[in-house]
């Protein structure tokens, strides 16, 4: 009995000597796996709503002032032919957010936030970018407008909220007054705290003087430059109306594009070129684009000088992006909702740790590749459900181009398709345009029925999306024009007249 009672204390020795050492082996898992998050570089995202190329940096415009955010290039990589995949925030940030194409997800239109993960087979249960950093260790952190209400619930540990609308804004509008736009141009409000963007930078910094103890993810989504055009006096004064050059023009430019083309881009809610040349609004309505870039412009500059007074700098990635891009008379219009050059084109810059300094390329790219890049340069294992391409190769300086065309959808069947010299588009009728930007920056001429360039097309239609899902049922929004009004009308979506 003595010796069975011994052999009992031996055993249990034993084992609280097994769990002891289970326990320590354990805990320099957990220690060493903690070790790896805490050696993760940092990642401050700064979105900017509807900013087309018009940055100092991009050469997009004369008059551009944009000292920040060209800082920010001459400090990283600038892709200087990147795209979105659609002209339109909705479906824009719904693409980036979860790394699907549009084609994929079937939302070709807006969406509510809440509804991006029921849109469709492709979504359900997809991570969007920000969750996969979060389930990855990091302390995820947000605010404005990042998806394209504010945020999807539970993208983010902590969201600052996103102050509904685009204010703020006057009793009466200055120069143009139409349901279902907020386009105007003008100086308001006085004060640059009144300004939504203002809070949403402050809170920004805020979060970049605190102590953090994870790597983290900071997102900012700033509204300007989207409509309506209004800022302090101060930032209209940096772009003074005598000085202003508008755009190029050309009244005969949609003689030579099919009629879906003409259908597709009609938005007579918006001012016309024409009537804003006849009202002598033109140049005005360009200085209040321009001044609220130069008021965005400042408070991206505002991050970025706290970021490098921080403790933080030597170790955080910054990028910064649009949506999409925008007419400012180009076409004879002023809107997003197009194929062409003006509403898919896109600032597009990465700085990191390892990126290349003051690197520019023309190697066209999709903002589709930002999910992945950042994860490839972050040190976080690929996500499988990603659609894009890792840029890193390009912002090490291992390759000099992507081998392949970014693509921009419109509404269901319309495809843009950019590559490093032409821009191929094909509407959902079959029907064509085609341009050489070496030739026709401008995208004045319609190569598309020239039989000497039937071998280019060739080269971009089997670039073309195959098997495109339907349009998902959980899309909203104003059709806009009487083309996507039929194409929309049994989902609910008609025109605000």
């Amino acid at each position: 009995m003595r010796q069975f009672h011994a052999l009992i204390r031996v055993l249990k020795l034993i084992t609280v000597l097994v769990c002891t050492v289970l326990c320590a082996v354990c805990n320099a898992s957990d220690k060493s796996k903690q070790a790896d998050v805490n050696k993760k570089p940092n990642v401050v995202m700064i979105i900017v709503d509807d900013l087309n190329d018009w940055i100092g940096a991009m050469e997009g415009h004369p008059n551009a002032k944009t000292p920040n955010i060209d800082r920010l290039a001459s400090q990283g990589m600038l892709f200087t032919n990147a795209h979105s995949t659609a002209a339109l925030c909705g479906p824009s940030r719904a693409s980036i957010m979860t790394g699907l194409r549009p084609t994929t997800t079937g939302i070709y239109w807006h969406i509510k936030d809440k509804d991006i993960k029921k849109a469709s087979p492709a979504t359900k249960g997809i991570a969007f970018l920000p969750e996969y950093f979060g389930d990855h260790g990091y302390k995820t952190m947000g605010i404005g407008k990042i998806f394209h209400n504010s945020s999807a619930e539970g993208a983010f540990e902590q969201y600052g909220g996103r102050i509904k609308g685009f204010g703020p804004k006057p009793d009466k509008a200055f120069a143009w007054d139409s349901n279902g736009t907020n386009t105007d141009w003008g100086v308001f409000p006085e004060k640059d705290e009144d300004m939504i963007d203002y809070k949403s930078a402050i809170w920004a910094i805020d979060k970049i003087k605190e102590d953090h103890h994870r790597p983290f993810l900071l997102t900012v989504g700033f509204i300007r430059p989207h409509a309506p055009w209004y800022a302090p006096q101060k930032y209209f004064d940096l772009n003074p109306l005598e000085d202003i050059i508008t755009p190029p023009y050309l009244a005969t430019d949609m003689n030579d594009v099919p009629q879906i083309s003409k259908a597709i881009h009609e938005m007579p809610m918006m001012p016309t070129t024409d009537w804003a040349i006849k009202n002598g609004e033109w140049a005005k309505a360009v200085q209040g684009y321009l001044a609220s870039i130069s008021f965005v412009d400042q408070y991206v500059g505002e991050i970025l000088d706290e970021l490098e007074q921080s403790p933080y700098r030597d170790n955080t990635i910054v990028v910064l992006w649009s949506d999409h891009g925008y007419h400012l008379g180009e076409k004879g219009r002023f809107a997003k909702h197009s194929v062409w050059e003006e509403a898919t084109h896109v600032p597009f810059i990465i700085k990191s740790p390892e990126t290349l300094k003051g690197q520019k390329l023309a190697t066209p790219v999709s903002l589709l590749d930002l999910y992945p890049t950042l994860l490839d340069i972050a040190g976080l294992p690929a996500y499988d459900r990603n659609e894009g391409t890792s840029l890193k190769p390009l912002l090490t300086g291992d390759a000099n181009t992507s081998g392949r065309p970014a693509i921009t959808t419109y509404g269901e069947g319309n495809h843009s398709i950019r590559g490093e010299r032409y821009r191929y588009i094909r509407y959902s009728d079959g029907s064509e345009e085609l341009y050489d930007h070496d030739k026709d920056p401008e995208e004045w001429t319609n190569l598309a029925l020239n039989k000497e360039y039937a071998d280019i097309k060739k080269r971009f239609i089997k670039h073309l999306p195959i098997n495109p899902a339907p349009i998902s049922e959980y899309i909203y929004g104003n059709a806009v024009n009487e083309h996507f009004e039929k194409k929309l009308s049994k989902y609910g979506i008609t025109r605000k007249k």
